[in-house]
């Protein structure tokens, strides 16, 4: 098998490292965009490297291709990652920004490989001796689901908030909860989008309580009894905001140091998005929801002057 190659041509045309992983995060569109753009030089620089490889690492998933050769790229970038905790030096100009975050930041090295490991739930197993492909993320249980989002969307939260100085007990419970209803939110929002390439990401226990008896994408979106499933998780997503909100207002009442201030935008956009998706509906799930570019920016600004705004 071929080496799996770190870096892409379209991430590689900046000056540099960072410069690169600023030029990934720009084009994504994301809502993490404007948070992340109006940060101090260092710590956005070093957000963006994240940003950049987490895109990376989900495009591994995502794209097509045999799962045997995506694991393989996870797995060179699990080589990269340690690498650079040993001493060595980056092998891409990702690796680089990242090892640039690194040293600067203190970034736990276990936070990076569970990333890793949640973008390895998405692809599924080799049958094996030519037997069917199994697995994936399809109408998985809700502990297997949890362990998604710790992964894919917690590890994030601990990482950047190493990056905002806060690293204390009641700033990792809000980084946590705050990242599993960031990744309820998105999965509520891309249904659609999940379901084309063969993904259901709604619980299995849900999806029974709604008498769905089904785990494949295109006949449980068509289910009559799909808005009970999404408006179940929905309301899963509003408790981890609530525990969200409680713990970042026990770091405040503590007097800690470092700001917030990003994460609190993300936190009000997001919940913008969750409240619109509701609105909506899960019927017509084909009409698009989304947070503007401006609202992104004006949001952003209120919470970095210290003004954020009703959610």
């Amino acid at each position: 098998m071929p080496q799996p190659s770190l870096d892409s041509t379209q991430s590689d045309t900046a000056d540099s490292p960072a410069a690169a992983a600023a030029a990934v995060t720009g084009r994504s569109g994301s809502t993490f965009y404007w948070p992340m753009l109006l940060l101090p030089r260092s710590k956005r620089a070093a957000m963006f490297a994240i940003y950049a490889f987490c895109r990376r690492i989900d495009d591994i998933a995502d794209e097509p291709g045999e799962p045997a050769d995506k694991r393989a790229a996870l797995d060179a970038w699990r080589t990269e990652i340690r690498g650079l905790y040993a001493g060595g030096a980056p092998s891409s100009s990702l690796g680089a920004a990242l090892k640039g975050a690194i040293e600067r930041y203190g970034l736990p090295r276990g936070e990076l490989e569970a990333l890793i490991d949640g973008m390895a739930m998405d692809i599924p197993a080799d049958g094996g001796n030519g037997g069917p492909v199994n697995g994936g993320m399809t109408g998985p249980a809700l502990p297997t689901l949890r362990l998604y989002c710790r992964r894919v969307a917690g590890a994030v939260g601990m990482l950047a908030i190493r990056v905002f100085d806060r690293a204390d007990a009641s700033t990792e419970a809000f980084a946590l909860a705050l990242g599993e209803a960031l990744q309820l939110t998105n999965i509520l929002r891309d249904l659609t989008e999940d379901a084309e390439i063969g993904r259901l990401y709604l619980p299995r226990e849900l999806l029974d309580e709604a008498g769905i008896g089904s785990s494949d994408p295109a006949t449980v979106l068509a289910h009559p009894n799909l808005p009970q499933t999404c408006e179940a998780l929905a309301m899963l997503a509003e408790e981890r905001f609530a525990e969200a909100r409680r713990a970042l207002a026990e770091g405040q009442s503590a007097g800690r140091r470092g700001s917030l201030w990003a994460a609190v935008a993300m936190m009000v956009l997001y919940h913008r998005l969750l409240v619109r998706l509701r609105a909506r509906g899960w019927r017509d799930l084909d009409r698009r929801v989304r947070v503007g570019k401006r609202e992104c920016a004006l949001v952003a600004v209120r919470c970095a002057l210290g003004y954020p705004p009703a959610a």
